[in-house]
């Protein structure tokens, strides 16, 4: 019987120390995953400190320290090779601006010269050019800017209804040019969201811009009552991987070597500050951008009523909204 509660005793005792030793276990990994999550959302030089003497938990802790010294290090770089792309953006924009300016005057000199019908459609051929230059070198110049982590941006109430119909009918020309003839429809009801309006204006822009370039012909831009604008079109053009891209900085199809492949990075920066998303999906040959503000407790509630859907925008600007 001695012998028995001897061992009785001896198990008594493991029993508690690995009790001991599980419980200090679980509080050590409780703690290694805490502090792991706050420095993943932390920018901070901090390691994860450990108070557990356990042996295991402590080794743990210095391989996931190793990884977090690696994390940061990547992360420097990426920064640091974001922030020199940008500043080369900007230097070289703002360095092509000048004799860009100078090649404009000499050719608005040279267009009061008498020429032959050939010099003069050379001439022709490269104001075209010259222009789109100037076009994609303020493209990057805007790029530069607005990717700028310290620009201000002045949010207030905007009717997202009169700022889409300002931008369709601002594009109507440039559309039906294409043989695009643009079906928009908005409720009644206005939309509004607190948003910056030079931003939202530029949003429109640059996916009124996207349609000219990827659509087969047709245009349907639908506003609803939750904050969301569609714009979709065919594109047979495109397949889901290149549609997987299109928000990529300065990538852009064959098909539209005129752009810089700036426009959609720039209506989702833009976006993103104020809140918002923006995304794309193709479906059977048919593209759609699609860019949300959803409501938020500081937004500013639209007015009551649905009354129905707008007709599509004519040659006269905007139809009845």
């Amino acid at each position: 019987m001695a012998v028995l509660a001897v061992a009785c005793a001896i198990l008594a005792g493991v029993a508690l120390a690995l009790g001991i030793k599980l419980i200090s276990t679980r509080r050590a990994a409780r703690d290694i995953l805490r502090e792991l999550s706050e420095k993943l959302s932390e920018d901070t030089n901090t390691l994860i400190s450990l108070s557990a003497s356990d042996r295991d938990m402590r080794r743990l802790a210095a391989g996931l320290n190793r990884e977090l010294r690696a994390l940061r290090t990547q992360r420097l770089r990426y920064r640091q090779g974001d922030r020199e792309l940008k500043d080369a953006v900007t230097n070289v924009s703002h360095d092509l601006r000048t004799p860009l300016t100078a090649i404009c005057g000499y050719l608005a000199l040279l267009e009061r010269e008498d020429m032959s019908g050939d010099a003069r459609r050379y001439l022709a051929t490269i104001a075209e050019r010259t222009e789109a230059m100037k076009a994609l070198t303020e493209e990057l110049f805007r790029y530069s800017v607005i990717a700028s982590t310290d620009i201000d941006s002045t949010m207030e109430p905007v009717d997202m209804n009169a700022a889409l119909e300002e931008a369709a009918a601002g594009f109507y020309a440039a559309l039906t040019a294409r043989g695009i003839e643009p079906a928009i429809r908005m409720p009644e009801q206005h939309v509004v969201r607190t948003l910056d309006r030079a931003g939202l204006s530029r949003i429109f822009a640059n996916l009124f811009s996207n349609a000219i370039k990827y659509s087969a012909g047709d245009l349907a831009v639908e506003l609803t009552v939750d904050g969301t604008v569609s714009f979709s079109n065919a594109a047979p053009d495109l397949d889901p991987v290149q549609v997987g891209r299109l928000f990529d900085r300065f990538f852009s199809l064959e098909a539209a070597r005129d752009s810089t492949g700036l426009g959609l990075a720039i209506a989702r920066t833009l976006a993103e500050r104020m809140d918002g998303t923006v995304s794309a999906a193709y479906e059977n040959g048919d593209l759609t951008v699609t860019v949300s503000f959803p409501a938020t407790p500081t937004g500013v509630p639209g007015s009551a009523g649905d009354r129905g859907l707008c007709p599509r925008i004519g040659p006269g600007g905007a139809g009845p909204l």
